[in-house]
């Protein structure tokens, strides 16, 4: 199980690769995650929002779990696999935690409950019932895609939950990330992917970047750089990744890292499952400077 000082260095929320026929492309999937643990990634997350989670079945989970175990297996490396959990109705993120783990989740995420705008104790005791379950949680705080803003102190009432190790934070600047710092609170993970270097410098241990699911080598130097005290270096490395990083995110993610991995033959197809769509003719010429 995923334990709190585990939390550091470069987590990639991987791709659910679809065929033409919009099924599973598990060899596909085979090929992306192999790729990353090859570039030594420090964790991988399946059924993330990147891998398009809500689209995806309890079945075809199993079968990726599976296959990413395959993957790591076959790399020699023992890089954690967290499994995507969160939905905005407790019961079902309950059970879906629960199935995680017997597939083998190190640890879940968990997304504050979205849509139905619950008050902070609301948010509280979901998250409380979820740890309950006994897989480590981590905390996933996205507000602009969740229409729920945490106050301070409803954070720091998840993270002093048994059995929440940490959070990804993806608000849309570091205030939170600097104030938790300041207060000494269990690790944060990045995900704002324009706010990467501002993060670490702000206190973060690491990043779950999805825009690492290409040039995955390249943030890898990038967090190695910060880690090992060369923040300048990391911060040039950074801002030269900047500009890709905001052409992924010009048109919903993660259509436009398919489209790369696509081009660069690791997946069989960039293909997704509605409502998400294919990138514009316009973005694909702008990331055809990657290939």
């Amino acid at each position: 199980m995923l334990k709190e000082q585990d939390l550091q260095g470069l987590y990639v929320p991987i791709v659910t690769p679809f065929d033409e026929e919009f099924e599973v492309d598990a060899a596909s999937f085979y090929n992306q995650a192999y790729n990353l643990f090859q570039d030594e990634i420090d964790g991988l997350v399946v059924n993330g929002t990147t891998g398009e989670s809500p689209t995806i079945t309890k079945d075809e989970l199993g079968v990726l779990f599976a296959t990413a175990q395959a993957a790591r297996d076959a790399a020699h490396v023992d890089v954690p696999l967290i499994v995507g959990t969160g939905t905005n109705d407790t019961r079902s993120t309950v059970l879906k935690t629960a199935e995680a783990g017997k597939l083998g989740a190190e640890a879940v995420l968990v997304v504050v409950p979205y849509y139905n705008k619950p008050s902070q104790q609301g948010i509280i005791e979901h998250f409380r019932q979820v740890a309950g379950v006994g897989v480590p949680v981590i905390l996933y705080d996205v507000p602009h895609r969740t229409g729920v803003t945490l106050e301070l102190d409803t954070v720091r009432a998840i993270l002093d939950i048994d059995g929440v190790i940490g959070m990804k934070d993806s608000t849309p600047n570091t205030r939170l990330v600097t104030e938790l710092t300041r207060l000494g609170s269990k690790p944060v993970l990045c995900g704002e992917d324009t706010l990467l270097y501002a993060a670490l410098q702000s206190g973060a241990k690491g990043v779950m970047s999805a825009s690492a699911n290409v040039e995955t080598e390249r943030f890898v130097t990038f967090i190695r750089s910060f880690v090992s005290g060369a923040h300048e270096e990391s911060r040039r490395e950074f801002e030269e990744l900047l500009p890709l990083i905001r052409l992924l995110f010009q048109e919903p993610n993660p259509a436009p890292i398919k489209w790369l991995l696509h081009q660069q033959g690791v997946i069989g197809s960039g293909a997704l499952r509605l409502p998400l769509l294919p990138v514009t003719e316009g973005l694909q010429a702008k990331l055809a400077a990657y290939l």
